[in-house]
């Protein structure tokens, strides 16, 4: 499949001169401009590329380390498998939404590529989402 590296940079210029970066906070899963990569790093998808992500460390206001998030299911050590809560404002009970963690592709995050907030992770998942990228390091 042939990637437009093209529009991915003019997307991302656009990006790159708004001033927009919304509040985020630990926990959170937003919709990212992940943007068009190479070879197996993970890729937004649709017009705007975006991609769900988890906001795993927040480091200011401006940069986080992201989890980039599939609803592919494997039980491995380099993916985490959790409920995504999206919580209404009608005060009805909150939509869980399947979703795996790919841990092998966390990385450095400007708040800039953030859309719009999809939901969060509940703090017992999150502790064992930690613990479990913590046992792949060296």
């Amino acid at each position: 499949m042939k990637k437009d590296f093209q529009k991915w940079h003019d997307k991302k210029t656009l990006i790159n001169e708004s001033e927009k970066r919304p509040g985020f906070h630990e926990r959170e899963v937003w919709w990212c401009a992940l943007g068009v990569n190479e070879g197996f790093e993970q890729d937004g998808g649709g017009k705007d590329f975006l991609w769900p992500v988890a906001v795993f460390r927040k480091f200011n206001n401006e940069i986080f380390w992201g989890i980039p998030l599939t609803q592919t299911k494997k039980d491995t050590a380099f993916y985490f498998q959790f409920h995504i809560f999206q919580f209404d404002t009608d005060g009805k009970e909150p939509k869980k939404i399947p979703s795996t963690a790919i841990l092998s592709q966390m990385r450095l995050i400007d708040a800039s590529r953030l859309s719009h907030k999809l939901g969060d992770i509940v703090n017992a998942d999150f502790k064992t989402l930690k613990k479990k990228f913590k046992a792949l390091l060296p």
